[in-house]
């Protein structure tokens, strides 16, 4: 049974009110949510409204906010879902305190004592059907809070400082603890703009050129990559890798895109902002 507009409103304003909780760093009760809405909406199950909730995921996305953790985007969501969120999103001046708040925030390296449970799998390209609106098809947004993340030069820095930490307990888990002693911060020894952060080595001694994104906020979130990285990422497909950090205030977690972006993002052409659908 197709949603209706009342309902629509309903879970899209609990999922707001979550989302600006999780933002600010309050607590809240999923289970104790989703109850609540059971009894609002017209006998929707917890599958239903879970899927719901992926789908508002995915339109908070296209939208340029964060999504709730646990919900992951659910692409290919009605439009009528796009209009009510971006009408209800531009009612809340709070939710874009937090929001802003949580991006500029700074950030340090976490201690990270078991680097076996960094590692992700990426998220998969998916295609949208023709009818929906692109993310820049959306006006409701004061600002980009993705953009403004990726200029948070503290969380930048703890993010490659991770990632040198990591691949040299990578290397030594595989032996070559001689390469581990070479991995380099580049950025910070040779300056930025190499297109890559980090030098590191494959088992053979050969080099493996890291360009290290992070971010505060889940696995699929969006990030920008500039001219020079993409043409890295073509020209020295074999040795280019972008780690994407994710969750990295709470859990940090990554996954590996190993040679031309172009394989694995969906790339704006004019910005480089790389989606996953």
């Amino acid at each position: 049974m197709d949603w209706s507009r009342e309902e629509v409103e309903v879970i899209v304003a609990d999922y707001l009110q979550m989302l600006t909780l999780e933002l600010a760093g309050q607590s809240y009760n999923k289970t104790e949510h989703r109850r609540r809405l059971r009894r609002m909406l017209n006998g929707r199950t917890d599958a239903s409204i879970e899927f719901k909730h992926g789908n508002i995921s995915a339109a908070m996305l296209d939208l340029g906010f964060p999504y709730i953790r646990g919900y992951q985007p659910r692409a290919n969501y009605q439009a009528m879902l796009a209009i009510v969120a971006q009408e209800q999103v531009s009612e809340r001046a709070t939710l874009d305190d937090v929001a802003l708040a949580a991006v500029q925030q700074p950030a340090v390296v976490p201690l990270q004592t078991d680097f076996s449970k960094v590692k992700s799998d990426p998220p998969t390209r998916k295609h949208r059907v023709a009818e929906l609106p692109s993310w820049h098809e959306f006006r409701a947004v004061k600002r980009d809070y993705f953009e403004r993340e990726a200029r948070n030069s503290s969380l930048g820095l703890a993010g490659e400082e991770f990632v040198v930490e990591f691949e040299h307990w990578r290397l030594v888990g595989i032996g070559q603890t001689r390469l581990a002693d070479k991995v380099e911060h580049v950025s910070r020894s040779r300056g930025d703009g190499l297109g890559y952060d980090v030098l590191s080595f494959e088992t053979d001694g050969s080099e493996r050129l890291i360009e290290v994104k992070t971010t505060t906020f889940g696995r699929d979130t969006p990030f920008f990559v500039s001219r020079g990285e993409l043409a890295l990422s073509r020209g020295a497909k074999e040795q280019f890798h972008l780690y994407r950090l994710f969750e990295f205030r709470k859990a940090p977690r990554l996954f590996d895109l190993p040679g031309s972006l172009e394989q694995h993002c969906v790339l704006d052409p004019v910005t480089y902002r790389a989606s996953f659908g």
